[in-house]
């Protein structure tokens, strides 16, 4: 992937720019995740709205390791082969941490881990289950990869019961041999789709990025794809480039147009659309899941076999 360092990025709007993170609540996660070995998918991927979500007592965790078998063009965690294999008291740390904090709601991703066969997924079911040992009422969402289409593995995170199953399309196809080189746009439609198949009442959701040189019309397009394989909320936000190793921002979008995304949402049916200039997939995602669960009857989780 080329990417062109020398280009500057434009000016940063006002409405982009955020505090750096600090506060007591903040620095007591930090310590916690530190203490348990455990890793955020906020400090991986450098959040903006780290220092919000952690004062408020939230952070996504980063299961299967810090460094990703893939080389996505916009993301900031560590690229390379793992050097260890799944780590097995994973699980139990995640769910202390949960235990510690008091969560009532718990948002786990992970890197992407190609070279397992199942992708990891064995990871995720795990700490579905240890958190809910210790809680059964907790809600868990999951931001899984794409497993490689790998549907056992999708059928063993799926069996956990999730209360949301999240998996990001993050921009047009277009872009993908750019923006996701070792992704493919219709695995991660057809993810959705199997998902929702295995477990009517499952909340689906899925996110993309604007600002990567996109058409608006190609994003409208992304929107009625994601609705017509089952997904339910769809988060919308806008990319910032880490560092200049990743690809350039192309534009940055006017919040006025996200409300043109949230009401073009609202017309082809879907259950809620969260968009944003800093909207990220689990940013609020207790909030986003709520009206969808009133608003599409989403009855008590059973999964369907095959």
């Amino acid at each position: 992937m080329a990417v062109d360092r020398a280009r500057p990025l434009p000016a940063k709007p006002e409405w982009l720019k955020v505090r750096f993170p600090a506060g007591e609540r903040y620095q007591r996660l930090q310590q916690l995740m530190r203490g348990e070995g455990l890793h955020t998918v906020c400090e991986e991927a450098r959040c903006p709205n780290i220092g919000e979500c952690w004062n408020a007592g939230t952070a996504t965790f980063m299961i299967l390791g810090d460094t990703c078998t893939r080389s996505c063009g916009f993301c900031n965690v560590k690229t390379g082969r793992p050097a260890d294999g799944l780590d097995l008291l994973e699980p139990l740390r995640v769910a202390s941490a949960v235990r510690s904090l008091g969560l009532d709601y718990v948002v786990i991703t992970s890197v992407n881990r190609d070279e397992v066969e199942s992708g990891g997924a064995e990871g995720f079911a795990a700490c579905i289950r240890a958190i809910r040992r210790d809680d059964a009422g907790v809600r868990v969402e999951v931001l899984i990869p794409d497993f490689k289409g790998n549907r056992d593995a999708l059928a063993m995170v799926v069996r956990a019961r999730p209360f949301v199953l999240n998996h990001n399309v993050e921009t047009a196809p277009r872009l993908y041999p750019r923006v996701r080189p070792q992704a493919r746009y219709e695995r991660s439609l057809d993810l959705i789709r199997r998902a929702k198949e295995m477990a009517p009442g499952m909340l689906t959701k899925s996110g993309f990025m604007v600002g990567l040189g996109e058409t608006k019309r190609e994003l409208l397009e992304v929107m009625r794809d994601l609705r017509d394989h089952g997904c339910d909320i769809v988060t919308i936000g806008q990319y910032l480039r880490p560092t200049l190793r990743h690809l350039p921002v192309e534009r940055y979008y006017d919040p006025a147009e996200y409300e043109e995304f949230r009401a073009y949402g609202r017309e082809i049916g879907l259950k809620h659309v969260e968009a944003g200039p800093l909207v990220r997939s689990s940013y609020h995602a207790e909030k986003q899941a709520a009206p969808a669960a009133r608003g599409g009857g989403v009855i008590p989780l059973q999964v369907r076999s095959g």
